[in-house]
């Protein structure tokens, strides 16, 4: 089905970036919602969920807020106020630099990591779902055009 045809619109687009641009969202926000919907059952935001998976892979080490924020997929306002949710819910952990008093390391709990652990698996049945359909040449086309239109956002 056409983006013209779900979207039940009657005139045509006024321009084929238009349309482009409306496909990518509207795509977004299908995919996205079965995610969301998934990690609802865990009590974690999409955008939690992001920071979290950002803070495993930072190892022991942490990251300060700055860093979080800069590797974020979704830009947010106020990644102070997002991390310090997440710490009320004992998702992450924030120790001052005792060599510089200014840095605030943000860590992920042992708690949240056994979240993650468990989300692993059905997050990756959702990526199959949504996507395993594509050939891997298809798959990576995408990847390419997709890198291609964020050169200018």
């Amino acid at each position: 089905m056409s983006l013209k045809d779900e979207l039940k619109q009657n005139r045509p687009f006024r321009s084929l970036e238009q349309e482009a641009l409306l496909s990518i969202e509207r795509t977004a926000a299908l995919l996205g919602y079965a995610f969301a919907e998934e990690l609802k059952a865990y009590g974690l935001t999409p955008t939690q969920y992001n920071v979290l998976r950002i803070l495993r892979g930072a190892g022991t080490g942490g990251l300060c807020r700055h860093e979080v924020g800069a590797r974020l997929i979704a830009p947010v306002p106020d990644v102070t106020r997002l991390l310090d949710r997440m710490e009320d819910a004992g998702l992450i952990e924030r120790e001052r630099d005792s060599g510089d008093r200014r840095l605030v390391r943000t860590r992920i709990t042992t708690r949240a990591l056994d979240v993650l652990a468990k989300l692993d698996e059905p997050m990756e049945q959702i990526h199959q779902r949504q996507l395993g359909h594509m050939s891997k040449a298809d798959l990576r086309k995408l990847v390419t055009l997709l890198e291609e239109a964020r050169k200018t956002a």
